[in-house]
């Protein structure tokens, strides 16, 4: 009797379908998980910041730190105190020109020294050529800016009411590229000028004043679908968005928890 050798045709189909099944039950749990990483990873981040903005704080008699990140050219210019970040001059930077530029800013020696705090490992703008931003992070205007129309900022840690309560740091995603500036909204007008990043399953991280952490859950659809815009077709997205008068739940969440003097 001859010695059968190897498998069959039959039977290589039958192992592959069986992989097949296999992958197709265990990929969305490897999916899940390395999502759930990704999220545990940023809110470490954003927690290192958040405390790093406090310990700025207390050192320099609880004024806080200027959150609109700009260029160290910009800032000599407007002869603004130094931003928590900064950015090169230059907006075709390279990935080393934008990480020494966050170097420079005033929050670097609180956080260990470590650049990568600063950015969300979900964040995928570093490996688009037009894009291409490392900083994920942003700080909220409320928190030591100017004064908006729609509201007046807060300049002292001490001025903050609850500060467990107010967050300071979000996921930002502007379309354009780099995080320029502050994050902002108008509070008065009940509307959102700026998008958020929505990576984490549509959540994003926050950083609250009291040095802790959050992983928000987003509802409302036409928000969702605005932030959904930013990250597929950037060409096409425009800032400011005023949802109808039923869809405002997470837009009136940020507002009650949205840093400032007044309203």
């Amino acid at each position: 009797m001859t010695k059968k050798d190897g498998f069959t045709l039959i039977e290589l189909l039958v192992v592959i379908a069986i992989i097949a099944v296999l992958m197709g039950i265990l990929m969305p749990g490897l999916n899940a998980a390395k999502d759930h990483a990704k999220r545990m990873h940023c809110a470490s981040n954003i927690r290192t910041l958040s405390m790093a903005w406090g310990m700025y704080a207390e050192e320099f008699d609880y004024s806080l730190v200027n959150p609109k990140v700009k260029s160290a050219e910009s800032i000599n210019l407007s002869n603004e105190p130094l931003p928590w970040a900064l950015v090169p001059e230059n907006d075709y930077a390279s990935l080393e020109e934008k990480t020494e530029a966050i170097k420079k800013g005033a929050l670097y020696p609180y956080v260990g020294k470590s650049v990568d705090v600063y950015r969300c490992p979900a964040d995928k703008r570093i490996k688009n050529s037009v894009q291409g931003a490392f900083r994920t992070y942003s700080i909220i205007d409320g928190a030591g800016g100017g004064s908006w129309p729609s509201h007046v900022s807060v300049k002292k840690l001490t001025e903050i009411v609850r500060p467990a309560e107010k967050y300071i740091f979000v996921e930002d995603y502007d379309p354009r590229g780099t995080n320029l500036g502050s994050w902002t909204m108008y509070i008065t007008e009940r509307a959102w000028m700026d998008p958020l990043a929505i990576w984490h399953n549509r959540r994003s991280t926050l950083g609250f004043a009291d040095g802790h952490a959050d992983i928000h859950p987003w509802h409302d659809k036409t928000f969702l679908e605005w932030c959904q815009t930013g990250i597929d077709r950037p060409g096409s997205f425009s800032f400011e968005h005023y949802p109808p008068e039923d869809d405002r739940e997470d837009l009136d969440w940020m507002i009650q928890y949205f840093v400032r003097k007044s309203p």
